[in-house]
């Protein structure tokens, strides 16, 4: 393997140094949680009996106080396609546990939510506070304290993030990811975008449109663009936290059956106390972080992990910033192109060499570093092979020499760009993120008149009625955790997109989010401070100039300091996000919010700069 590149090496090990009392925190708290031998030995028996009442067959193993007994924590529903496969695992893996010497029980579950039904709706408002919800329930579900390890069912947005940061609390223990895989292939990409775009223009109906998503969304497994689900499975592998090349197989598959029984099996073997039982905390360390930002900056993953990665950082005492992210961005070369960044979607990736393909390119560059641990090994290397069934027996090979799609995968020295394409922003009107991978190198850059939206809706309203002529940057704030728990603003790419091949510059500036699928419209998002906060999109009025320069690292208005000092700052509009579709019930999450920069959470009290 080549040395690690200077700049992977610094990142990483300034992120040791600012985390240091943190980290040391959380490791004591870890070690002082950890005991020899089976949990549930500590329980008494009035609460040990609970724990077996209804095991049947495994009630004699659970009683005995022998083996190790691993508990679930699934995010199944039979709504979410990404998830419905999960209705199975129990089964199937209590079954593979008895084969290992071990028992498994459900510990509970977690709410898990799609972001595809609720874009554009109120219910999108709950949606990135889903993710803590999701980490309290996983806590829940782990605090009765009978369990030697942890497998954690989860796939899609805040579902894995929400999973890490929950278990992150129950780190002395063993914790694998088990992924449900993508669904195969429907309609093309480009061909789902395009009647999009028809249908916010008004060239098509909506049952055109209902014919196109559902041949899109069509059957059990993971929604198969590049998005936030996608990218939490590649950065799960990234991290060495699922078998070795679980995240892009089929669900259905004996293929995907044989990569569940393993993780049982590898939990109930880190689980056992007379093999030097491996824990989370353990596993899981800055080099760790530093080849999750890597991997997602080689194929252009979802910005929302501009906020779970430094949630789920914090959750292992570990604090990462946007700038290392940056930092790392800008010398990670782009090797893949999956849509919304090119027409492929994962199973393509998949075929073309997939993650394996990837890790050893990464590795072989010097940017991803292989000497970090794993729930498989000491190291990352086995993640660079692909598993197949010989024979129905689980093993591993090399992946191709070369990609077998260069459209969609490409070697490190023949990178489709140098780099990421994640810059960081900052200026008069505070500090973003911009990714601008998927967005055409001529509208990299924009300088237009503001047009002022306090939420999407209005902006919806000025497309349909034809008042958005000319070039401009739309402002819409009001988005940030703290006003309406930073909703997706991806409803709004149809409408900014039809303008743009329309030939106007267009661009968006936003403290919102905007979707993993987000594309080719230049978007400076999550803007903190927040305008609830009293941030400079406040001040800013229709008419002002913006400039976004994302080669230069710019996000500013063109006015005077002391005229945007002086205006007046605006207050949110009529719209009321603190009732309906459960929202009243957030809205002490929404008050304790921390900033978008420091992951956006509402769990940290001390939330460090």
């Amino acid at each position: 393997m080549k040395q690690i590149h200077p700049v992977v090496a610094e990142v990483t090990s300034r992120i040791a140094a600012r985390s240091a009392a943190l980290r040391s925190d959380y490791l004591e708290r870890m070690r002082a949680a950890r005991i020899e031998g089976p949990s549930r030995a500590r329980l008494a028996c009035s609460n040990a009996a609970h724990v077996f009442a209804a095991a049947g067959p495994d009630k004699p193993e659970l009683k005995s106080g022998r083996g190790p007994n691993i508990g679930i924590v699934t995010a199944y529903n039979d709504m979410l396609s990404a998830h419905q496969p999960f209705e199975g695992y129990p089964a199937m893996i209590r079954a593979a546990a008895r084969e290992a010497g071990a028992t498994a029980q459900v510990a509970g579950g977690v709410p898990a939510m799609c972001d595809g039904v609720t874009q554009g709706r109120a219910g999108m408002e709950l949606s990135l506070f889903s993710r803590d919800v999701i980490a309290l329930s996983t806590a829940v579900a782990l605090s009765h304290d009978s369990f030697d390890a942890v497998l954690l069912l989860g796939v899609c947005d805040k579902i894995v993030p929400g999973l890490f940061m929950g278990a992150a609390s129950f780190g002395h223990l063993p914790l694998i990811f088990v992924p449900a895989g993508p669904m195969p292939s429907g309609i093309s990409n480009p061909e789902k975008a395009r009647i999009r775009q028809a249908y916010a223009e008004g060239r098509a109906g909506r049952e055109e449109l209902l014919e196109a998503e559902a041949a899109s969304y069509h059957s059990p497994g993971t929604c198969t663009f590049y998005g936030t689900a996608n990218s939490n499975q590649l950065l799960m592998e990234a991290m060495g936290l699922m078998v070795p090349g679980a995240a892009f197989v089929n669900p259905g598959t004996p293929l995907r059956d044989a990569l569940t029984r393993a993780a049982t099996w590898r939990a109930a073997t880190l689980a056992d106390a007379a093999k030097q039982r491996t824990s989370f905390a353990e596993t899981v360390d800055e080099r760790s972080f530093a080849n999750a930002v890597v991997a997602l900056m080689a194929t252009g993953g979802s910005t929302n992990h501009t906020l779970h990665l430094i949630a789920m950082a914090r959750a292992v005492g570990l604090i990462l910033t946007w700038k290392d992210m940056a930092d790392l961005s800008a010398v990670t070369p782009l090797l893949a192109r999956v849509y919304p960044n090119g027409a492929a979607d994962v199973n393509h990736f998949q075929a073309a060499g997939g993650f394996a393909l990837l890790a050893r390119e990464l590795m072989q560059a010097g940017l991803l570093q292989a000497e970090a641990r794993t729930v498989w090994s000491n190291t990352l290397e086995p993640y660079a092979r692909m598993p197949a069934l010989d024979d129905a027996r689980l093993v591993w090979q090399d992946p191709p020499a070369r990609s077998r799609d260069v459209a969609v995968l490409r070697p490190a020295d023949d990178p489709f760009s140098s780099d990421g394409g994640l810059r960081l922003l900052a200026g008069n009107l505070g500090q973003s993120v911009v990714k601008v991978s998927a967005v055409r190198s001529e509208h990299w850059q924009i300088e237009a008149p503001a047009r002022v939206f306090d939420d999407q809706a209005a902006l919806e309203a000025a497309f349909k009625a034809g008042r958005l002529e000319g070039d401009f940057v739309a402002v819409v704030r009001f988005q940030g955790p703290r006003a309406n728990g930073m909703p997706e603003l991806h409803k709004l790419t149809p409408f900014l997109a039809s303008l743009q091949d329309r030939g106007q510059k267009v661009a968006l500036v936003t403290d919102g989010r905007m979707s993993g699928a987000s594309g080719k419209v230049l978007a400076a998002i999550h803007v903190t401070p927040e305008a609830l906060d009293g941030g400079p999109l406040t001040r800013i009025e229709d008419g002002d100039l913006i400039r976004i320069d994302s080669r230069r690292g710019l996000l500013e208005a063109d006015v005077p300091a002391e005229v945007l000092g002086a205006r007046q700052p605006a207050a949110p509009g009529t719209s009321d996000a603190s009732w309906g579709t459960g929202r009243e019930l957030f809205s002490l999450m929404r008050r304790t919010a921390g900033p978008a920069e420091r992951g956006a959470s509402f769990l940290f009290e001390d939330q460090p700069a």
